[in-house]
């Protein structure tokens, strides 16, 4: 088929749904892919992967799922925390219980059993929607929580509830270094990232996003709202379950089920919100903007040689972190997703050939 580009704009459906429709687009993916992998390991100190690279690519994947169930489908959740808790728990059990699997099978196995518990728990969303399906998913992290700390069979009968997780070993490798950790998570988050690119280009993103614009007219029009919103909680459980087994084994080590505690679900949603509903990018944007900014609050007294105590300057972060949010929501509700955007299209004359 042939058709004609208007600067950046495409004129045809297959041109507009391409991964990369410009090539602007490629060119950035690829060099950010390039820095990520062959700068980062060799230019990063062991304190910025501990604390900063590691924790966000992680939260960045738990975003990208949860962003597919309430971004691309409409469905409201805040028991994120609790899927993670599945996925964490299953990784766990499947490694204590079956030492020989291998660790990337440990984690998608983790993922899917975090998925049938989302399936069982997202069934309510065919008959309530909006604030009654928060209060839902909400009592799911409140039972998941429950659970996890009462039921000792999930801790392999540890005493005090806390667990600490296996060596990381894979194909005769064991991953020890923050090197090491890092690639590994940043690997998992590439094929997760691109998994759900495609997701959300294809057929069923497409009947996603329109339960999520108008599901009586997506009704109307053939798709069944059953299919779209069961497959949204189940690949959003499943990507959050990978996730909340990577928190525990790659970042934590040892947790106890406070690790994944409600606070942890509406970390994630501020992260979605931030970053942009209905953006893969905005998933990434979001999560940065979570972990980096507290960390740079609480050194800034000492950049700007302010004598503040440690109690004074944790509230200090909260007050200042929670208004920048109110600021930054008003300014910009659609995201930082929208500002990248906007960006794009004010440079949509960059000389580069189409």
């Amino acid at each position: 088929m042939i058709y004609r580009e208007t600067g950046q704009y495409k004129t045809t459906y297959e041109a507009d749904q391409q991964l990369f429709p410009i090539l602007q687009d490629k060119v950035f993916i690829l060099l950010v892919l390039a820095f990520a992998f062959g700068a980062v390991p060799f230019l990063a100190s062991e304190y910025l992967f501990r604390a900063i690279l590691v924790p966000f690519l992680i939260l960045a994947l738990a975003a990208i799922g949860l962003n597919i169930l309430v971004g691309f489908c409409g469905q409201v959740s805040l028991g994120t925390g609790g899927f993670m808790a599945v996925g964490a728990y299953a990784a766990y059990n499947l490694a204590v219980r079956v030492p020989d699997l291998n660790l990337i099978v440990i984690f998608l196995l983790a993922g899917l059993v975090s998925m049938v518990v989302g399936v069982l728990f997202g069934l309510p969303s065919l008959r309530i929607k909006g604030f009654y399906l928060a209060v839902a998913t909400l009592a799911a992290q409140f039972f998941l929580d429950w659970a996890f700390a009462r039921i000792s069979w999930f801790t392999n009968d540890s005493p005090s509830g806390s667990v600490t997780a296996p060596p990381l070993k894979m194909f005769e490798w064991t991953i020890n270094s923050p090197v090491e950790k890092y690639l590994f998570v940043l690997a998992f988050v590439c094929v997760f990232a691109l998994i759900a690119r495609n997701l959300t280009r294809g057929a069923i993103g497409r009947s996603w996003m329109a339960m999520r614009d108008m599901d009586v007219a997506a009704e109307v029009i053939g798709i069944r709202p059953l299919y779209a919103k069961v497959t949204a909680f189940a690949v959003s459980s499943f990507f959050v379950g990978v996730a909340g087994a990577l928190w525990a084994f790659v970042y934590l080590g040892a947790w106890e089920p406070l690790a994944f505690d409600v606070n942890r679900s509406f970390q994630l949603l501020f992260m979605v919100i931030i970053g942009g509903l209905g953006s893969i990018l905005g998933s990434f944007l979001g999560a940065a903007f979570i972990v980096i900014l507290p960390l740079m609050l609480n050194q800034m007294p000492g950049w700007l040689g302010i004598d503040m105590s440690t109690a004074l300057i944790s509230h200090m972060e909260i007050m200042i972190f929670g208004a920048l949010i109110v600021f930054f929501l008003i300014a910009e509700p659609h995201g930082l997703a929208r500002l990248w955007a906007v960006g794009k299209e004010k440079l949509r004359l960059w000389p580069f050939p189409h």
